[in-house]
């Protein structure tokens, strides 16, 4: 069976359970550093895995070579049957990864709406002339006539620009994802004036808006209390709920046991355990890399 590339997608769509990402053995080398090391796993379809470990075991690093950011220096990334291994960001997210980031990256002087349309305008099919002198014309089909009698009249006849449409529908989008995530009440706000946790939720908003299959999350309740992290939990049930997938890097211990229904542990860039959080909690590896060794173990 000949290799699948960026630009041959898997013909037919998986079952709910089976593996929509792959990371085989993937190694990524910065010169003489071992950033990871062999590391392989897989995230199923429609469940939440949490990618945890202590600082620089290698989560973000993961992230970024599934997204495109990073291109490994051995082994491959499979999404949806696809190979997707040094891939670009933006093919990777138009098979359908979209990730947040560890540092919060908004465009600050837009408002909340105009960043997630950045998120929905991924999925346009106007090109930049066609926008710019609205070249070319559709059929609005009737919930996308305009309110006014005349102009909808006139679009009857002489149809409307895709990009109009895509435009509206765009704007429809974004308040769609606003109200999802909590603040449709600040959609007209400069993101840069935002509290913290509404940015944090503005992101996510952004990228819901691309239409993912898989979600990536990097450490999104980072400098949240108590009742911020409660909410995140829900919102990530709520996403999951919505039929995607997602991916969790989270230092909150509790929140990852909570939320997740599988763990992948990274150390120093090697796997070291996988399974149901329970059962990784009791983990001697894990513990180890939490805690330190114990002492019958540092004796021996």
């Amino acid at each position: 069976m000949p290799e699948q590339t960026m630009e041959s997608p898997t013909p037919e769509a998986g079952t709910v359970g089976d593996a929509l990402l792959v990371v085989d053995d993937v190694t990524l080398r910065f010169g003489g550093v071992v950033a990871l090391n062999e590391v392989a796993f897989e995230i199923r379809r429609g469940e939440i895995l949490g990618l945890i470990g202590p600082n620089g075991a290698g989560k973000t690093t993961c992230f970024n070579v599934m997204t495109g950011v990073y291109t490994p220096t051995s082994g491959e990334i499979r999404f949806d049957g696809t190979r997707i291994s040094g891939g670009k960001p933006h093919r990777i997210n138009a098979l359908g990864i979209a990730r947040t980031f560890q540092n919060i990256r908004l465009f600050p002087e837009m408002t909340a709406m105009e960043n997630v349309m950045v998120g929905a305008d991924a999925r346009h099919k106007t090109s930049v002339p066609g926008a710019l002198f609205r070249l070319a014309r559709v059929r609005p089909k009737p919930h996308e006539l305009p309110d006014n009698q005349i102009k909808a009249g006139f679009a009857k006849v002489f149809g409307i620009s895709r990009h109009a449409l895509e435009e509206r529908a765009g704007r429809r989008k974004s308040m769609e994802m606003l109200r999802f995530v909590g603040i449709a009440d600040r959609a007209h706000e400069l993101a840069r004036n935002l509290p913290y946790g509404y940015q944090r939720r503005l992101e996510i908003a952004r990228a819901l808006a691309t239409e993912p299959k898989l979600l990536c999350l990097d450490e999104p309740a980072a400098g949240f209390n108590p009742a911020e992290k409660a909410d995140l939990m829900n919102l990530i049930r709520k996403i999951r709920d919505r039929g995607l997938t997602v991916l969790l890097i989270e230092h909150d211990m509790k929140l990852v046991m909570g939320v997740t229904d599988r763990l992948v542990v990274l150390e120093f860039g090697q796997k070291i355990a996988e399974g149901v959080p329970a059962e990784v909690a009791r983990n001697p590896k894990v513990i180890a890399a939490y805690l330190g060794e114990p002492d019958d173990a540092a004796q021996a």
